[in-house]
C-alpha cells in the first residue's frame, strides 16, 4: 500500500477566535477520562473507553445538542511529552496524538481541560496547560473522577491553572450538567442558519404506511388528513416545524408526500401519476428523506424501489418503521425486526432505523434525533490525515485482488464534497479496482467516522507520475 499519511504535511493557519463556530474540544493527558466525559456529554458511546493510556489516537467529532445548543464536540488523544519524535513512554504515535490535539485547539472556541482529581496536578498536566494557554482558547478545568461528594474538595488543587474548576465524575454522571452549562456560556453567538434555510425533510413511502399519522404526532396537531383509505394524501404538503426557541431553535420543513405506487399501477390514473410525480420531486428536493415502512407488512418491492430512488438522488435517509404498537402486541421484538430489515435491504445498512408508534408516541422524538444525525453526517468534514490512516489500516488488513498480475495501489484520498459525502482516491490504475473492494473501503470509512444516514460515494482518479499529495483538507469542497 503506497498511501501517504498527509497529516505530517503543512497544517495551515488556525482559524481566528472571533471567527470560530460552536466547537468545544476536550484535551488532557492520557487516561484522565476524556473519552468517558465526551461520551457522557454526547449522550452516546462514540469514543472508545478503556482503562489504558493511549486508547484514543485521533480526534473524534460529534454534532450534539447540549442544553438546547447545537454544537460540535471534539475528543482528542491523551497528550504525552518527552521528545519531538514521540513521548517519554516510547510511544511513536504520541507525537501524532499531540498534533491532533493541537489541530482540535486550532478549530475550537472553547476548551475543556480534563484532569484526574485522584492524582492531583501532575507534570504532564502542566505541559497540557502550557499548550492550552499558548492556543489562546478560553478554557475550563474538569477535575474528573470525583465520584463522591467528599472528592469535590480535591478539585481545588487545580485552581492554580487560572480557570474555573468543575469537580465531575463521568462514570457516575456527577457535575456533568454544571460543566455543560459552563461550556454553553463560553460558546460564541452564532447565526441560526436553519432560520433562513430550514432543513427539508421529505416523508416518503407507499400508500397507507403511516406518513401523515407520524407527522401529526410529531407536531402534536392534526396538520394533515389521516384516513385508513390509501391515497388520502394526493399532493406534497410543506409544513414548517421548529424545535427549541430563540437563536438556538432548529427549523425544519416537513414535506408530507402522497403514497408512491408502482408506476404500472399509477399509470392507470392521471391523478395517481401526478401524485407519484410530486412525491418523486419532493424526494429529489429534500435534504433528508424519511422512508416510512408499515411494521405489520414489512419491507416490500415498492419500499425497495423508493429506497433506490433515495440512493440515486444521493439523499441522506432515515428508516421509520411505524405502527410498532401493533407489532409489539403480537410479540415482535425490535432486534429481530432490525436483523430482518438489514437482510432484506442491505443497501440501506448505513441508514438509522427507528421503530415508532404514532398512536402512543413511542420513539417519535427519536426520529428527530436520527434526522439531525443524518443531516450532520452528510455535512461532516473528514480530516485528510485521519481519512488516509483509515484507508492505510484497511488496506493492511485486506488487499485488493489482483487483475492480470497487477494490484490496485492507493496513493492518497481526499474528501471532495459534502451533502452527499464524496471521497476521491488517487490510484495507480482505476481499472484494477473491484466493486467489492470499494465497498470494503466504504465500510472502513463509515466505521471510523460514523456517517450514519449519509450516502458516501468513492471515485477513483489515476495520479500522474511525480505528482505530490496535497496539503491536509485541501480540496474538501464540492466535487
Amino acid at each position: 500500500m503506497a498511501l501517504q499519511d498527509e497529516n505530517t504535511a503543512s497544517r495551515g493557519a488556525p482559524v481566528p477566535l472571533a471567527e470560530r463556530g460552536a466547537v468545544a474540544v476536550i484535551v488532557g493527558r492520557p487516561n484522565v477520562g476524556k473519552s468517558a466525559l465526551f461520551n457522557k456529554l454526547a449522550g452516546e458511546r462514540a469514543a472508545i473507553v478503556f482503562d489504558q493510556p493511549g486508547v484514543t489516537r485521533d480526534r473524534v467529532t460529534r454534532e450534539i445538542t447540549l442544553r438546547g445548543r447545537r454544537m460540535m464536540l471534539v475528543d482528542t488523544g491523551g497528550i504525552s511529552f518527552g521528545s519531538a519524535r514521540g513521548s517519554a513512554s516510547g510511544d511513536p504515535l504520541a507525537a501524532e496524538a499531540r498534533a491532533q490535539a493541537e489541530l482540535g485547539l486550532s478549530d475550537a472556541a472553547v476548551c475543556v481541560f480534563v484532569t484526574d482529581a485522584r492524582t492531583g496536578p501532575a507534570p504532564l498536566d502542566e505541559e497540557v496547560f502550557s499548550l492550552v494557554r499558548k492556543s489562546g482558547v478560553p478554557f475550563i478545568v474538569a477535575a474528573n473522577k470525583c465520584d463522591n461528594p467528599p472528592d469535590d474538595a480535591l478539585a481545588a488543587e487545580f485552581e492554580g491553572f487560572g480557570a474555573k474548576v468543575f469537580p465531575v465524575s463521568a462514570e457516575h454522571n456527577r457535575g456533568v450538567s454544571a460543566l455543560a452549562a459552563a461550556i454553553c456560556r463560553l460558546l460564541p453567538e452564532t447565526d441560526n442558519e436553519t432560520a433562513d434555510n430550514p432543513l427539508r425533510v421529505a416523508v416518503v413511502g407507499r400508500p397507507n404506511a403511516g406518513k401523515s399519522s407520524f407527522i401529526n404526532r410529531l407536531l402534536n396537531a392534526p396538520r394533515v388528513i389521516v384516513s385508513d383509505i390509501a391515497g388520502t394524501t394526493r399532493d406534497s404538503v410543506d409544513i414548517p416545524f421548529t424545535i427549541g426557541e430563540g437563536p438556538d431553535a432548529r427549523h425544519y420543513m416537513l414535506v408530507d408526500t402522497a403514497g408512491m405506487k408502482p408506476r404500472a399501477k399509477a399509470s392507470t390514473s392521471s391523478i395517481e401519476a401526478f401524485s407519484n410525480f410530486r412525491s418523486e420531486k419532493a424526494l429529489a428536493g429534500a435534504d433528508v428523506c424519511v422512508l416510512v415502512i408499515d411494521a405489520m407488512q414489512g419491507p416490500c418491492f415498492q419500499d425497495k424501489r423508493i429506497a433506490g430512488m433515495m440512493l440515486e438522488n444521493d439523499k441522506s435517509c432515515v428508516v421509520l418503521v411505524t405502527k410498532w404498537d401493533l407489532a409489539a402486541a403480537k410479540g415482535m421484538k425490535e432486534e429481530d425486526a432490525l436483523d430482518a430489515f438489514r437482510k432484506m435491504m442491505p443497501f440501506l445498512s448505513f441508514a438509522p432505523v427507528v421503530f415508532c408508534s404514532a398512536k402512543n408516541g413511542y420513539n417519535i422524538r427519536r426520529t428527530v434525533d436520527a434526522i439531525d444525525r443524518a443531516a450532520g453526517s452528510a455535512a461532516m468534514r473528514l480530516p485528510t490525515g485521519v481519512l488516509n490512516r483509515t484507508i492505510v489500516e484497511a488496506a493492511r488488513k485486506t488487499q485488493c485482488p489482483q487483475k492480470n498480475g497487477k494490484r490496485l495501489k492507493i496513493f492518497y484520498g481526499l474528501q471532495v464534497g459534502t451533502s452527499p459525502q464524496r471521497i476521491r482516491l488517487f490510484v495507480n490504475d482505476a481499472k484494477l479496482a473491484v466493486p467489492q473492494y470499494l465497498a470494503y473501503l466504504e465500510r472502513a470509512i463509515r466505521a471510523r467516522f460514523g456517517l450514519e444516514g449519509a450516502p458516501l460515494a468513492i471515485f477513483l482518479k489515476e495520479r500522474p507520475r511525480g505528482a505530490k499529495a496535497p496539503a491536509p483538507d485541501a480540496g474538501a469542497g464540492r466535487d
